[in-house]
């Protein structure tokens, strides 16, 4: 559309447009967002009574808790009552975590809404988030200092969040991964590798379409395998010859039916392991040890999940065991995840919220609730004849018309009011 002739002859600076339904759905999106990230959460009273919460909406206070303080995290009730003028980092939410607000990390502040609350919080698990620092790089979000555009995506183990350059493994570029796991939290559970090799959205392949493991410029490879009956993370590693040496020798994976990619920038680091099938493990009944029988690779990047992957897990006694000492329980519960949490905020919000409308409408009696629907009619048909107006000649509705819209309106209902006879009988 060309720019309206100013009266000097140039032309006018184009004023951005945006619709109706651009601001309406602009809102919308906006209130689904909220309500997914607090709708699980309680906004009137604190959730230090309800012990360590499983999921929650959280917040740190950098008026309270700076930079070279104890960390400190407090629930959305206590960041709108306690800390409403404060400067506050958004975490999201967070499992497992008992509101702080008012506890001994907090020097001269107490709690308005639940001031009887121990010293400190034990059981809490804390990181850089809570001083507004997030990744490996360790710097803010937003970061005035960051030109680059990268998304921020959360591990669904330690929490943190972490830019998409930084994973070590670009995410998908359908963005169709439910969950993600950082390279750090791959290291230390490494058992994930082997339901990697099946279950990822990006799978790490040793090979291909022809490319090899151990190309130019990759330091050495090893080929592992774990002991009979035992888990990945007891794997005896065997020797082998120096990449120099292995000139010309590919490390290739077994062939399955499901399809898996990997590129040479992300072949760094890589571990092919294999391990002999035996009648032990067979027996077990354990998917973990079923998966260590074949070959997959380990290598150092984060990992990119499916929506339900959890629930392919392995939940034998020998496992259970294994997620409690590595502190990831969590892994087996469905309902740990991010999206249970929003579902369950949405659901809840739906639930509570009402029609003003239709509250207005139950506290009149007959007559006052004819007249307002009446009323209602009125103003629905007159403001879309008006609206009309403007769509048909492709302009654009400024403020001014719609104040002007609802003066007339008014002015016509005072018109017809005064114009109304009472008779007594």
């Amino acid at each position: 559309m060309a720019g309206a002739e100013s009266p000097a002859g140039g032309q006018a600076e184009l004023e951005p447009v945006v619709s109706l339904v651009d601001v309406l759905e602009e809102d919308e999106e906006l209130e689904n967002e909220a309500c997914a990230v607090l709708g699980g959460s309680d906004s009137e009273k604190c959730s230090y009574s309800q012990g360590s919460v499983k999921r929650q909406a959280l917040y740190a206070c950098s008026t309270c808790t700076p930079e070279g303080e104890e960390p400190a995290g407090i629930c959305l009730a206590c960041s709108y009552e306690c800390h409403g003028s404060h400067k506050l980092f958004e975490l999201y939410t967070k499992r497992n975590f008992r509101c702080d607000c008012g506890n001994s990390k907090f020097k001269n502040l107490e709690c308005k809404l639940f001031p009887d609350k121990s010293k400190v919080n034990s059981c809490n698990k804390y990181n850089d988030n809570f001083f507004g620092l997030y990744c490996i790089c360790k710097r803010p979000y937003p970061d005035p200092e960051d030109e680059v555009p990268d998304e921020m995506i959360q591990c669904v183990v330690c929490e943190d969040w972490f830019h998409g350059r930084h994973l070590g493994a670009i995410p998908p570029e359908s963005g169709d991964f439910q969950e993600m796991v950082c390279q750090a939290c791959m290291k230390r559970c490494s058992f994930l590798w082997a339901y990697a090799a099946q279950l990822a959205v990006t799978r790490v392949c040793a090979e291909d379409d022809g490319l090899l493991l151990n190309v130019d410029g990759v330091g050495d490879q090893e080929v592992i395998k774990p002991e009979n009956g035992g888990h990945q993370d007891n794997a005896q590693k065997e020797d082998v010859p120096e990449h120099g040496k292995n000139a010309g020798k590919e490390v290739k994976a077994e062939q399955n039916n499901e399809p898996c990619t990997s590129s040479s920038s992300e072949s760094v680091g890589q571990i092919v392991f294999k391990k002999e099938n035996t009648k032990t493990e067979a027996q077990s009944g354990c998917r973990l040890a079923e998966l260590q029988a074949k070959q997959f690779v380990k290598a150092d990047a984060a990992t990119y999940w499916p929506l339900n992957w959890r629930s392919r897990l392995c939940t034998c006694q020998d496992c259970m065991k294994m997620y409690r000492e590595l502190d990831v329980l969590f892994l087996t519960d469905e309902y740990d995840t991010v999206l249970a949490y929003e579902n369950k905020g949405k659901s809840e919000q739906a639930t509570d919220r009402r029609d003003p409308l239709m509250d207005t409408l139950n506290s009149m009696n007959r007559v006052q609730q004819v007249e307002l629907i009446c009323e209602y009619n009125d103003l629905k048909t007159e403001l879309k004849d008006y609206l009309k107006r403007f769509a048909d000649e492709g302009t654009v509705v400024k403020r001014e018309d719609i104040q002007q819209f609802f003066e007339e309106f008014q002015s016509k209902k005072r018109r017809r009011v005064d114009g109304l006879q009472y008779y007594c009988s």
